[in-house]
């Protein structure tokens, strides 16, 4: 090591893999050398190097593939992008380990089998196969995940209204002890974890939260643990409800309804398992909202495109009471008055990279350059203020 740099030979003894998987990443640019003299073309690396490619191994281990590790390692300059991924990762091996046990114990049940002469429990064969095929969706949920947590972070930690968006809409919604609660598309529980000391309990409470997505259900069920004996996890559509007419007294769709092949059928389903005089509690945002961000991205690239639909057309402030009037008498909308004042880039970068856009197909081989843009822009102006338009409707 000379000067505090390795050359690639150093490096990669150090990493204990071969050069040319370090000339491979470098070439695929995933892992860029720290330093490249110029003048012989010799390429050096740090011992911070050592702890991407540790990343990049890690995620190759959990069955990633090269454009996936290469979006999510385009971030890795940046702060503290490491803790939150090594935090995300940490439980993604965990549930690869539940899932491995799963797998496990159905091979030693069926080999049992065989070897008693027993019948073969076919089912038991294919749950092997369905456990055994659910790795790219761990993978995904590690994605949803990190795009989640990038989300909600940045309007957590800008939100020029104190009040913060869902112990906000918690207070608005009056939850009491005795009813009975759905909330549809709850993703990761946030609204239940932030509301952790106001979550009604005691005799008739009954909390049932449910996605689509059983990654996020379980993420949910993790953060919510020490309530599992009050909130129950179910797995299913909002347009396809397992419970019987009139059941809830309450039911929350929060920034869900836009996500719905059919909103209208979405809500008539809602209104069948509300009891009579029960109410809907619809979060969703308009047209404005945030819309300084895409205008800053379009000025790095007019080609960007945060979204790949506008969400707010589907389901927003401005046609969301009509959708909802389809099937309940009485819609009303109240607005969350909030704006974003962000002063450091490194929150507001992660957000761009978590959207659902096209961002990475124009940004990630010119990230660096795309992050100097960002930090300029935040800087010049002492504070990003980005426009917030949500709120909700209360139909019943």
């Amino acid at each position: 090591m000379e000067n505090g740099y390795l050359t690639s030979g150093q490096f990669a003894k150090m990493a204990r893999v071969s050069v040319r998987t370090v000339r491979f990443y470098d070439k695929q640019n995933i892992l860029k050398p720290s330093f490249v003299n110029e003048s012989t073309g010799a390429r050096y690396y740090t011992t911070k190097d050592l702890v991407k490619l540790q990343q990049i191994l890690l995620y190759k281990y959990l069955g990633f593939s090269l454009d996936e590790i290469k979006e999510l390692m385009v971030k890795a300059e940046d702060k503290n992008f490491m803790v939150d991924s090594l935090k995300l990762q940490q439980t993604l091996i965990s549930d690869k380990i539940d899932q491995m046990q799963l797998v496990k114990k159905a091979v030693d049940e069926t080999l049992v089998a065989y070897e008693e002469g027993q019948t073969i429990d076919w089912d038991k064969m294919l749950s092997i196969i369905d456990l055994t095929s659910m790795e790219n969706s761990l993978n995904k949920q590690y994605q949803n995940a990190n795009n989640v947590s990038a989300r909600i972070k940045l309007h957590k930690l800008y939100s020029v209204n104190s009040a913060g968006w869902f112990p906000w809409i918690f207070s608005e919604m009056h939850l009491a002890p005795g009813m009975k609660i759905l909330e549809v598309g709850c993703g990761n529980g946030a609204l239940w974890t932030e509301n952790i000391n106001r979550i009604p309990k005691g005799k008739g409470t009954e909390i049932v939260l449910s996605d689509i997505s059983g990654g996020m259900l379980q993420d949910a069920r993790r953060n919510l643990d020490s309530l599992k004996k009050t909130i129950s996890f179910k797995e299913f559509s909002c347009e396809n409800i397992p419970y019987e007419d009139d059941h809830f007294d309450v039911v929350i769709a929060n920034h869900i309804l836009f996500y719905c092949e059919n909103p209208e059928n979405a809500a008539a389903e809602i209104r069948r398992v509300l009891k009579p005089g029960g109410v809907l509690y619809a979060s969703t945002y308009g047209s404005r909202h945030m819309k300084e961000i895409t205008e800053l991205v379009k000025g790095f690239d007019d080609r960007i495109d945060l979204a790949a639909r506008e969400l707010y057309h589907i389901f927003g402030l401005d046609n969301g009471a009509d959708i909802l009037e389809t099937s309940f008498e009485n819609v009303e909308k109240v607005i969350y008055d909030d704006a974003l004042l962000v002063d450091k880039a490194e929150p507001l970068l992660e957000y761009i990279m978590s959207c659902h856009g096209n961002q990475n197909q124009y940004i990630i081989d010119r990230y660096k350059e795309f992050r100097s843009f960002v930090e300029k822009k935040v800087s010049r102006d002492k504070g990003f203020r980005i426009t917030k338009e949500a709120g909700y409707f209360k139909a019943y």
